[in-house]
């Protein structure tokens, strides 16, 4: 593919391989994601603190520790996930009712619950894989 500029012919090779490799960075960062369809994503797990209970979530339902439910930054309210701590396997569905974890390299913050079901509070951070389940 050529461009005609004042009667120079200049080719524009090196604007294709540089919007092709944006395009893949994109769509390879986009993989990670735990869309449906998508694979798993992978990192830290953390819980709520108690005096998170009974405070308003970003969905503007209650917070309560006894519930399985959980904080993801992008899925959508109400996306139910597999969290599976990737130490002993155990795993416990929650669904997405909040918004966060802002804290770098945690990727999902579960109610107390839903921790003790896969782990101990003690260890206050898990590695997890996460997986829409719908």
């Amino acid at each position: 593919m050529y461009q005609k500029s004042t009667g120079q012919r200049r080719t524009l090779w090196p604007g294709l391989v540089l919007l092709t490799a944006l395009v893949a960075m994109i769509t390879g960062c986009a993989g990670t994601s735990a869309a449906a369809g998508s694979r798993a994503e992978h990192g830290k797990a953390s819980y709520y603190a108690m005096k998170f209970q009974g405070a308003k979530t970003a969905s503007g339902e209650r917070f309560n520790q006894s519930a399985k439910t959980a904080a993801h930054r992008t899925l959508p309210f109400g996306t139910r996930v597999r969290v599976t701590n990737v130490r002993n396997q155990k795993s416990v569905t929650v669904r997405i009712n909040d918004r966060g974890p802002f804290v770098r390299g945690r990727i999902i913050d579960l109610s107390q619950s839903a921790f003790k079901a896969i782990g101990n509070l003690d260890q206050g951070l898990l590695d997890v894989k996460v997986e829409v389940v719908r």
